[in-house]
């Protein structure tokens, strides 16, 4: 066969390969993909819809519910009030409530206390033990999700105090450039993710439901409990009551943070000496210890060795 003609026949197939690719991959009325996926969710039971679920929200969340609906009654205001604090400062996480974190806290207490109880008392043949380990282990259970909430809240926060001047220059450009307060936070809602974000968006949720600017940005300071992103509310909120120009509150506000940040890089850059003190006391010394005396200490074991024979 001619070479022409297995390069013609080659071609041909690439362009009804192309051309047929092209025609399966064009545009999906959205109206119809809409229809089938509506038609595929209809199609599925219950049970195949519970399972689409994950974990926490299928077996954890409706046990701990059930558990906190008996704790609820005897809650008292002030542990609810702090409870629902500290998961606002967290973030919120899995949409938990008060009562949801009382019950997941009692599951963790239950299902530490039980495996201290098996592994440590029944296995080890010892049933009085076990019991004593099994309730140091309903108490350590039921303190250790205040650990990992603690550790949540903190997180939060530090990732709120770094974002915060980016953000910052962010509305001030958008600010100086002519849009409004409100539209320049939308941009930086728009352009930026984080849990600083998600404060803003929010505030400009209740903003276009019709709440005071003032008061939704004065609710972000509990809810964070930020230091810097307080000063930063309290002066925008300081600018607006006395009527002064947002833009040059924003420019200083910037300006000051970038300040702040420059600054608690040289602190921690101060602190890394003394923090790598640690692992080379720990680490790095006992190796050169090895390996520079080692020698000697086996030289003059064989010699006293000799010298005793």
């Amino acid at each position: 066969m001619p070479v022409a003609l297995i390069v013609a026949v080659v071609a041909a197939l690439a362009i009804l390969l192309i051309a047929y690719g092209i025609s399966s991959g064009g545009p999906v009325d959205p109206v119809q993909a809409r229809l089938t996926q509506l038609g595929a969710s209809q199609a599925r039971t219950l049970e195949e819809m519970e399972l689409q679920l994950p974990f926490f929200d299928r077996t954890i969340k409706p046990l701990a519910a059930r558990i906190s609906a008996r704790l609820s009654r005897s809650t008292s205001t002030s542990l609810t009030e702090r409870t629902e604090k500290r998961l606002a400062l967290a973030g919120n996480p899995g949409d938990m409530r008060t009562a949801d974190w009382l019950g997941i806290k009692v599951i963790v207490a239950l299902v530490v206390a039980g495996f201290m109880f098996v592994f440590l008392g029944l296995l080890g043949q010892n049933f009085f033990g076990g019991i004593a380990f099994g309730l140091v282990g309903l108490g350590f259970g039921y303190l250790l999700p205040e650990f990992w909430l603690g550790g949540k809240v903190k997180a939060r926060q530090k990732a709120i105090l770094l974002q915060i001047p980016d953000a910052l220059d962010l509305l001030t450009i958008s600010v100086r450039a002519g849009l409004g307060f409100d539209a320049a936070l939308g941009k930086v809602v728009e352009k930026m993710e984080g849990p600083l974000i998600d404060e803003f968006r929010r505030a400009l949720a209740e903003v276009r439901v019709g709440k005071v600017r003032r008061e939704a940005l004065r609710d972000i300071i509990p809810r964070t409990e930020v230091q810097p992103l307080t000063n930063f509310v309290g002066a925008i909120i300081q600018a607006e009551q006395l009527g002064v120009s947002i833009s040059k509150v924003l420019q200083v506000q910037s300006e000051q943070l970038r300040i702040e940040r420059r600054q608690r890089a040289e602190e921690q850059a101060a602190q890394a000496p003394i923090k790598m003190l640690f692992p080379l006391v720990g680490c790095i010394f006992p190796s050169l210890f090895i390996v520079i005396l080692g020698p000697a200490i086996i030289l003059i074991i064989a010699n006293l060795g000799a010298t005793n024979q």
